[in-house]
């Protein structure tokens, strides 16, 4: 089987596991632009930057504490929870930064959760890490 089968398996697999284990919590998150998913590649100890749109779709303003996790079977990496008010029919982006842990080991994913109050969404987002190093040819001879 070749890495790229594997992991895909592995990702159906997080998929499957979090999935099942996840809390219904309305409307919030569930409406998403066609950019709400994928896999980004990132070594150990690689920065990267998570932007979320929360809107509030009740019929009053309110007050959320709202954090996030990248959460694996090999790492994980918590934000610093934000407080975030809202007015109905309101929208505001919040944004978190962090690094890939050093010992995360490399062909590992981590999945992308959202968490607010005594809520938790698990998004469409995972980190596969790749090698920090990368063999490439630079020339050959043959006589």
């Amino acid at each position: 089987m070749n890495r790229f089968s594997l992991l895909c398996l592995s990702v159906l697999m997080l998929i499957a596991v979090v999935g099942s284990s996840s809390v219904s919590m309305g409307d919030e998150l569930s409406a998403c632009l066609p950019s709400c998913s994928g896999v980004v590649d990132k070594a150990p100890g690689c920065a990267f930057t998570v932007e979320i749109v929360f809107k509030n779709t009740g019929l009053s303003e309110d007050t959320w504490s709202v954090n996030i996790a990248f959460e694996g079977e090999n790492w994980f990496w918590s934000g610093v929870p934000q407080n975030l008010t809202l007015k109905p029919s309101c929208s505001k982006t919040l944004i978190w930064y962090g690094d890939v842990p050093v010992n995360a080991t490399v062909g590992s994913v981590a999945r992308l959760v959202v968490y607010y109050n005594d809520f938790y969404k698990a998004l469409d987002w995972w980190i596969h890490v790749v090698p920090n190093s990368e063999l490439s040819i630079t020339s050959s001879i043959v006589k």
